[in-house]
């Protein structure tokens, strides 16, 4: 069943996220999510770990990891 949830916000995510849920808050596409997963965290990859093959993110490491991201923009400007 899809998830037809509109996330508008951090606090409406569940604490552990998948690539569909990134998706929809970050507003890009869930293949880039995928494509984010397999970089390597040191080169601006989300932090991510398997259950079997799925793949999920700590809503923490996600939050965390969006903070760099803007952090390291303002560091070059």
């Amino acid at each position: 069943m899809a998830d037809k949830k509109t996330y508008t916000t951090w606090d409406s995510l569940p604490d552990t996220l998948t690539a569909v849920h990134i998706s929809k808050i970050l507003g890009i596409s869930r293949r880039r999510i995928y494509e984010l997963f397999k970089i390597h965290v040191d080169h601006g990859g989300i932090p991510n770990f398997e259950i079997g093959i799925s793949k999920r993110v700590e809503k923490s490491d996600l939050i965390n990891w969006v903070s760099k991201r803007k952090e390291k923009k303002q560091s070059v400007i």
